[in-house]
């Protein structure tokens, strides 16, 4: 890890301190960039010597997943590669290549290639075979497709409808671990991270209270039943129904 991590700076740092560093020569579209390698590099299916190389993306609205190598005059086509986004928290205003890691005296395999300015960068796909050996070489998980398609990585195309390019686009990419056991390809690649929730909950329902009286009075409670008020006035109006009788009886 600290091998990679080491490369790559030393790398950015290079392309500062060139005199005609590569992200001054690149174009948005296509995503047009010149890159000089001092020495060896690997990219999936091919190994590239020494100097100055173009990358950029097919020409095609549809196929921004395939990356074109050409040479320094774009006379000479060296590779045509699937790859995968990759995200990247921080753009960068310059280049950035990625290599992996890589055992003595074999080239740097290039991982990943960041246009200026852009969040996703390219992340190349490998080989099975390959992806295998860079995966236990490097801890970690590394894209991957089938070992017969990388027959078609050093065919010319210049077209998304080139048998070789439809065949790229159309073979099943997966990822490897350093096991060498294959894995979801979202565990090789960097998502972007979903947006932070900013909806405030909703307020807690509260219970209504009792509908007020057009006055806005307080409500009293409610007194006790009418009933025992009745019974004792029965007993009264009895007890005087009795009493006048009986005076009736002493006065006749």
């Amino acid at each position: 890890m600290k091998s990679w991590l080491l490369t790559t700076l030393v790398f950015s740092l290079t392309l500062l301190t060139m005199p005609n560093p590569p992200a001054a020569r690149a174009d948005a579209w296509d995503k047009r960039t010149q890159l000089t390698f001092s020495a060896p590099v690997e990219l999936p299916g091919v190994t590239l010597p020494a100097g100055t190389y173009v990358f950029k993306l097919l020409d095609s609205p549809s196929d921004r997943d395939i990356v074109q190598v050409f040479s320094k005059d774009e006379t000479k086509l060296y590779a045509t590669i699937l790859a995968i986004p990759d995200y990247r928290p921080r753009p960068a205003p310059k280049t950035i290549v990625r290599f992996e890691e890589r055992a003595a005296n074999a080239p740097e395999a290039i991982k990943e290639w960041f246009y200026p300015g852009d969040e996703y960068g390219q992340e190349f796909v490998y080989p099975k075979t390959r992806a295998v050996q860079l995966a236990k070489a490097t801890n970690q998980n590394v894209a991957s497709m089938p070992n017969q398609t990388a027959q078609n990585i050093t065919k010319p195309a210049k077209t998304a409808q080139e048998p070789s390019v439809v065949a790229l686009k159309s073979a099943p990419v997966t990822a490897v671990n350093p096991k060498g056991e294959e894995v979801e390809i979202a565990q090789a690649a960097t998502p972007k991270p979903s947006p932070a929730s900013t909806a405030k909950p909703a307020p807690a329902q509260t219970a209504t209270s009792p509908k007020a009286n057009s006055n806005n009075f307080k409500q009293l409670p409610k007194t006790a039943s009418n009933l025992p008020l009745i019974l004792l006035a029965g007993v009264l109006s009895l007890g005087l129904a009795l009493s006048l009788r009986s005076l009736a009886k002493r006065v006749g």
